[in-house]
């Protein structure tokens, strides 16, 4: 059986995105297809087409999605018809050392499976029966999407699904960068450097944690007001400031507990480790471009005992953290309404792309009929 279904596919890099209609294979062992009902519009999908993150085209774009299982494969047991569920980006095999670990963000499975399926082959095509690849396994810029159950999440039915899809990348990979990665303190203080959507996740974690100081650091006047709505203490404009990292070590007389690159830029994770005082430690979240570098001073990592870190989707453990983060929501403790700026229709994907590209917006989400 085959679904027909529309999509968002990357077909040529620099070139806009399309909407088309696809073919969407049903699940095999272990797998379940979704009916999609909402997807973030996430910088990751971005980078993809400007070549930032390597993937040929042509690749069904979408890896933020939240929806409702309408199939399921042989073997699947965990799962029913009905449940709603979240994709995950990062496949949980369980079997892997890092899944063992307790760090399934890094599972062995994950990294084999950024185009396709685990077993390496896709359940999309589009009408001419030639094959497409799915981003980072997922492919949920779509009506309808068969993904393995090891990339998907059951959550609670009460959220709305296209509040709940935010949970699935951004949200987590900020929220989760302060609370997992970094593992924000009480009365600390905190710099975050760029205010998009998880550069916002990062400030809200930040003040789940109860750090007391929280500095936003952006060049754009309209991403810091916003920094200061989700918890931001003090802002400071690094197009307007000559010299970032000295005017932040002023502001916190003495340096930051903890620092978060939130952009892509090694030059910036320079500035981010820069703002620390002793002991602290520097987060980078954002995804800088394959050749890109950064410099510190070496001895300062051993005399003052700092620490440069990455995050990978926030350190989570989708299948604890993903249902604690909506708990959170319904708590009225994470802001999710606040960071949609604006919902679009499947045809109006290129827009949302474009308004992406410009910095517009918090978040973007596809919203399906």
């Amino acid at each position: 059986m085959q679904q027909k279904s529309r999509a968002v596919v990357w077909r040529e890099k620099d070139q806009p995105v399309v909407v088309e209609d696809i073919l969407v294979e049903a699940p095999r062992r272990g797998e379940v297809m979704i009916k999609l009902a909402a997807c973030g519009v996430c910088h990751s999908d971005l980078s993809a087409t400007n070549g930032t993150i390597p993937f040929p085209p042509p690749i069904v774009l979408g890896h933020e999605g939240a929806g409702v299982i309408v199939a399921l494969g042989e073997g699947v047991d965990e799962y029913k018809v009905g449940d709603h569920v979240l994709s995950s980006f990062v496949s949980m095999c369980g079997k892997c050392r890092y899944c063992q670990t307790g760090r399934p963000q890094l599972c062995d499975q994950a990294g084999k499976a950024t185009m396709t399926l685990p077993d390496g082959t896709v359940r999309t095509s589009d009408l001419a029966g030639n094959p497409l690849s799915v981003f980072s396994g997922c492919g949920v810029m779509s009506e309808y999407a068969t993904l393995h159950m090891d990339n998907v999440v059951k959550i609670d039915a009460s959220v709305p699904l296209e509040k709940a899809a935010l949970v699935g990348c951004g949200v987590m990979t900020g929220v989760g960068a302060a609370i997992n990665t970094a593992k924000v303190s009480p009365g600390t203080v905190a710099v975050v450097f760029g205010c998009g959507g998880v550069g916002l996740n990062v400030i809200q974690g930040c003040v789940i944690s109860g750090a007391a100081m929280i500095v936003a650091v952006d060049t754009s006047d309209m991403k810091l007001e916003m920094a200061r709505e989700f918890g931001a203490t003090h802002v400071v404009n690094a197009k307007s400031t000559d010299n970032v990292v000295k005017a932040i070590n002023n502001l916190t007389q003495g340096g930051a507990d903890y620092a978060f690159e939130c952009v892509g830029s090694g030059e910036i994770a320079a500035q981010a480790y820069g703002v620390l005082g002793k002991g602290g430690t520097a987060v980078v979240v954002g995804v800088a471009g394959l050749k890109d570098m950064t410099s510190i001073r070496t001895a300062s990592l051993t005399f003052g005992e700092k620490t440069l870190t990455g995050s990978y989707f926030g350190s989570a453990r989708p299948r604890e953290d993903f249902p604690r983060l909506l708990r959170l929501y319904n708590t009225h403790h994470l802001k999710l309404d606040e960071l949609i700026t604006r919902t679009y229709s499947i045809e109006e994907a290129p827009q949302a792309f474009a308004d992406l590209n410009s910095g517009i917006n918090a978040r973007g989400v596809i919203v399906f009929s």
